[in-house]
Formats: structure tokens, C-alpha cells, sequence
């Protein structure tokens, strides 16, 4: 297994578990920071490097009036100045090819939306900056399809490529989670994420927005990390409840504490 650098932070490689983690879109500023702020002291206390994450642009909103976020330029203002005050890497999705360079000057890890994953010209530009790159696997793609991606980015030269288990499309307004897809997306070589929280989600399935059922998140993140996982991508939200993305499928920040030590303890048994 091959590891990954993200700024300080060296993950893979049988190392134990790092966390990418935050709300799923920028609401404001300061409650941003302040979801940010908490999830990092819980890593810390837990000894689980810490990503923040959060999306300056939700590009694939249900409807039209959704709210998407504050956009690309001042999103990455915002994220630039949580980098610097919380002083830990951040992950944030890009869309299209024209959002790659001026993201690549903040952000330490560029994301493919799963939506977007098989988009030749956006997967090997993101990975033509160096950064690190992580890749959603698609709601419609087989866990041995995302071979072809990693190769589309190998071919850059780039070796700071990880991808990520988001669900996969079972019926309609539904996702299901195959465990097989951890040891045959980590047989490539390269880091593996388990998205706890968008595996959960029900897409479309509140009519004009997505819905979920977190109560899941638990049970499936510990399942992720007996399977051998590398890594786990949390959107945790203070009051999810009146969050303005995402909000059924988003784990509260009360609980992310109790959720996180008991996938610690699994990984520890199952990695020595």
C-alpha cells in the first residue's frame, strides 16, 4: 500500500486511521470555523489526523433554488482563512476543469465529486497539479471500474491519489454500501476512504432535495473500518437540522466524539 502526503500528514501505507471531516457546504464564516474548531479538538484528543471539509459550491443540488454555497472565489477566500486558523490541511470538491487552478493555489487535497468521476479532462487535470487528489467512486460505477480513473491520473505522474466509497445506487431514491469494495478498491495500491455519511443519504428522496437516514452512520462506518479502510469522510453539522445541505444524512457534532473513539479501538485490533 502506498502512501499518500498530504501537507504534514502522511496517510496509507497500514497506517491507522485519518479523518476528513466538517460541514457538507459553506453556510457562513464563523459557524464553519466553529464546526471546524470542534471537529479538530476531537481528533486530537483521539490521536486521528484531521482534514477539514467543506464545499464552496454544491453543483448538483436537487433543485434549481437549493442552496449552493458562497461560490468559487469567496468560498476559497473563506477556506484559506480557516486553513490558516485551524493550521490543518482542507479538501474541498471541484466541478469543472475551470475551477482547478485556482483551487489547487488553497485547497491541499482536490476532490472529484462521484458525479464527475469518469470525466477524463477533470480527473487528469486535477491531477496534473501534484496535489492530492481524492476520487469519489460513482453511484453507477463497480469498485474495479475505478482502476481506469486511478490510470487516467497515473498518467500525470502524479502518486497522491486516493479514492473514496460513497454508496452505490440500489433501486430508486436509494444506496447500498457492498463491503467487498474496500479490499478491491485498496488491492490498487492506494488509499481508501469510507464516505460515512453521503452512504446514508437518499438522493432526490425529499423531492426538491436529498434525504437520509444518519441513525446508519455509525453501524456502517465500523463495518468500513473492520473491512480495513484507510481513511473516513464525515459531514458533521452542529445542528444538522437546520443545516442548508445535506442535513438528514449529516452526523451531529455531539455525537461525532462517541462515533469516531469506537472506529479508533476497531482499527487498532484490526491493523496491530
Amino acid at each position: 500500500m502506498k502512501t499518500v502526503q498530504i501537507k504534514d500528514i502522511t496517510v496509507g501505507g497500514g497506517k491507522g486511521l485519518f479523518v476528513l471531516a466538517g460541514p457538507c457546504v459553506i453556510e457562513d464564516y464563523d459557524r464553519t470555523l466553529a464546526i471546524g474548531k470542534r471537529a479538530k479538538e476531537i481528533c486530537e484528543r483521539l490521536g486521528v489526523p484531521y482534514i477539514f471539509k467543506a464545499s464552496f459550491d454544491k453543483a448538483n443540488r436537487s433543485s434549481f433554488n437549493s442552496f449552493r454555497g458562497p461560490g468559487l472565489e469567496e468560498g476559497l477566500k473563506m477556506l484559506a482563512s480557516i486553513k490558516k486558523e485551524l493550521n490543518v490541511p482542507v479538501v474541498s470538491d471541484i466541478h469543472s476543469i475551470e475551477q482547478i487552478e485556482p483551487a489547487a493555489e488553497v485547497l491541499d487535497i482536490l476532490q472529484i465529486p462521484a458525479f464527475l468521476c469518469r470525466q477524463t479532462d477533470l480527473v487528469y487535470g486535477a491531477a496534473k497539479t501534484g496535489k492530492c487528489i481524492n476520487v469519489k467512486k460513482g453511484q453507477f460505477m463497480a469498485p474495479k471500474d475505478m482502476e481506469n480513473v486511478l490510470n487516467k491520473m497515473k498518467e500525470t505522474g502524479n502518486e497522491n491519489l486516493m479514492l473514496t466509497e460513497r454508496g452505490f445506487s440500489f433501486g430508486y431514491n436509494n444506496l447500498v454500501v457492498d463491503m467487498r469494495s474496500f479490499p478491491i478498491m485498496r488491492s490498487f495500491d492506494y488509499p481508501v476512504i469510507f464516505d460515512a455519511t453521503h452512504s446514508v443519504q437518499l438522493p432526490g428522496g425529499a423531492g426538491t432535495k436529498s434525504s437520509g437516514n444518519r441513525e446508519f452512520v455509525p453501524n456502517l462506518a465500523r463495518a468500513a473500518v473492520a473491512s480495513g479502510v484507510d481513511g473516513l469522510f464525515f459531514e458533521v453539522h452542529d445542528n444538522p437540522e437546520e443545516a442548508l445541505s445535506d442535513g438528514p444524512n449529516m452526523l451531529y457534532l455531539d455525537q461525532f466524539e462517541d462515533v469516531l473513539r469506537d472506529l479508533v479501538a476497531i482499527d487498532k485490533i484490526v491493523k496491530g
